[in-house]
Parts: C-alpha cells; sequence; structure tokens
C-alpha cells in the first residue's frame, strides 16, 4: 500500500467531538472556502453552498434539534446546503422558465456537488490539523430545521460539519473488512452473516468516547438494533420537506 500525506490522514481519520474554545482564523476560514469553491461539479451547475453558522441563538436552536451538545458550541459550524435556487433565479432573471431545476435528476446532481464539496473541505480541515464531526442529525428534525435555517425554496441542508481545534483523542474505530465492501466487476450475492464473527468481536473492543464507560455493541447487533427497527421518526418528514422545497418533483 502506497503512504503519504494525504492518505495517512484519511485513512486515520478520527470524529472529534470535543473541542478547544477557539474559533477558526480568517485565513482558515477563507481557506476552505476557497477548497469549497473548487470541488468538482456535475454539468459546471455549481449547485453547493456553504453556510457559516455564527449567530448564538441560530447555533442553539440548532444544537437543541440535533441533540448533540457539541453541535454549535466551541469551534465552528457549517450547514452544506444543496442549491438549485441560485439557478433558478439566474433562468428566470434572463428571461427562461424553471426548466428542469425541479426535477429528481437535478436534485440528485446538487446532491453530488453538495457531499463532494463536504468531503473536499473535511480533508483540508485536517490537513491544517483541526478536527471536525459530520453533523447528520442536522436532519433529524427536517421540518424544524428548515424553519431555523430560512432556507428558500429549492434548497435543502444535506450535511453539517462542527469544525475546531482537537481536545480529545479518540481511538480509530474499525471499519468493516475490503472483502465486504469492495468487489471487481460485479457484486456478489453470497453474503453469509456469520463470516462477520471476527469483525464483530474487533469492534467490541472499540471504546466510544461519548460514552468512555462502556463498550459499544457488535456491528451486527447494531445493525439489528433500534437503528433500523420500523418505527416513525421525524426523518420520515424528508419528502415533505424536499417536496415543500420544491425539489424532486418530477414530470407527469
Amino acid at each position: 500500500m502506497i503512504h503519504n500525506s494525504t492518505i495517512n490522514q484519511q485513512i486515520n481519520h478520527r470524529s472529534i467531538r470535543k473541542f478547544k474554545d477557539q474559533t477558526l482564523s480568517a485565513e482558515q476560514l477563507n481557506t476552505l472556502y476557497t477548497v469549497f469553491q473548487h470541488t468538482a461539479t456535475s454539468m459546471f451547475m455549481q449547485n453547493a453552498t456553504m453556510l457559516h453558522i455564527t449567530d448564538e441563538s441560530k447555533r442553539a436552536k440548532i444544537r437543541e434539534l440535533c441533540g448533540q451538545k457539541y453541535v454549535g458550541a466551541e469551534g465552528d459550524l457549517f450547514i452544506f446546503v444543496v442549491d438549485l435556487y441560485r439557478n433558478q433565479q439566474i433562468r428566470r432573471q434572463l428571461g427562461k422558465d424553471d426548466g428542469r431545476v425541479h426535477t429528481t435528476d437535478i436534485f440528485f446532481q446538487g446532491m453530488d456537488d453538495t457531499l463532494l464539496a463536504w468531503q473536499n473541505v473535511a480533508n483540508a480541515v485536517e490537513s491544517m490539523d483541526l478536527g471536525y464531526v459530520p453533523l447528520g442529525t442536522i436532519n433529524d428534525h427536517p421540518l424544524k430545521m428548515l424553519d431555523v435555517l430560512d432556507l428558500p425554496k429549492l434548497t435543502f441542508p444535506a450535511l453539517g460539519m462542527q469544525v475546531g481545534i482537537p481536545d480529545q483523542e479518540p481511538q480509530l474505530k474499525p471499519r468493516l473488512p475490503l472483502a465486504f465492501t469492495t468487489f471487481e466487476n460485479e457484486y456478489p450475492r453470497d453474503f453469509k452473516v456469520v463470516d462477520l464473527k471476527d469483525y464483530d468481536q474487533v469492534v467490541t473492543t472499540y471504546y466510544d468516547l461519548r460514552d468512555a464507560n462502556r463498550r459499544i455493541d457488535s456491528f451486527t447487533k447494531q445493525i439489528t438494533g433500534d437503528k433500523l427497527n420500523d418505527k416513525r421518526i421525524d426523518r420520515d418528514e424528508l419528502p415533505e420537506l424536499l417536496h415543500k422545497q420544491e425539489l424532486c418533483l418530477d414530470w407527469k
């Protein structure tokens, strides 16, 4: 395997949930914005926007909705937004109708742009010896979050990121072996859960700093546990949110 500073940083990534009480410098912020700006984009549509949330009241509301005490606390909070509004406005102000901007196809292109930009920024964060944690929880209560962020139609908050100077050193979280996740040409259908026995054992030796006094469940127990049980949660409002935002409205 090849090793260099970039690859070593990527394979040794750890989510940081405790940061020193210090915000990013103007130079660091501008660097992250510029990295975001230069991310690859589908069809050169540039369908992504990056919000830096500095308002304390708004950060507190986001933290409450996410249910995680580190969100919007120490460090800097960013929300990465699928943004089709900007291109809609370009079309309308230049005398065109909305065309395909409301379709699922264009939404997925915007999602691709946004997640690529998120990962580009994440790599830049760690290259500057900073830390981050992904915030999928910004969509735990999607309709309420939409109100807090006060976003226009044709936008969608895809993923958040809390960034700062690390104030903890978590263990490296064990991942599924490559034999279960990387294949050549064809997807195999001979998967057997019993083959995950060794990996389950490895996972149970990992201590999660969110609860340092206990080990986490095996991987298969997490998959068969409450996370995927059939129950109603607020995330089920996501299709309603997308339609409310006039997204994924396909041709009749």
